[in-house]
């Protein structure tokens, strides 16, 4: 039997692999669509734990000021930007340019 953790990181996995290319996501809003309000560091460590696993775009998830706070755990120092300017996403000083705009909100779209 899997224990919590597995299936929370399992659930913030399912997540972040339906943000679509171009859009970004907080840490705090999948862990709000999940049930666990106020559990943003869980999901950064599932994001973490994440990168030996293809097809999870965590690149895309950012802290709640569109900060690219995860990018020291990718594999290069400016993949998670290169990531997405690729989609189309600007970034500038480590931000999220037009961050508002490009915010995906899991409870408004995946009804």
């Amino acid at each position: 039997m899997k224990s919590t953790k597995e299936n929370f990181f399992q659930n913030v996995y399912e997540v972040v692999k339906l943000i679509p290319p171009g859009r970004v996501t907080s840490y705090g809003a999948i862990a709000g669509y999940l049930g666990a309000k106020g559990s943003a560091r869980m999901v950064g460590w599932a994001l973490i734990a994440s990168q030996p696993f293809t097809g999870i775009p965590a690149h895309r998830v950012v802290n709640r000021n569109g900060l690219l706070t995860g990018k020291q755990h990718f594999e290069a120092a400016n993949a998670m930007q290169e990531r997405l300017e690729q989609e189309g996403v600007q970034v500038e000083n480590d931000r999220v340019v037009a961050f508002e705009q490009l915010f995906w909100d899991p409870s408004k779209e995946l009804l």
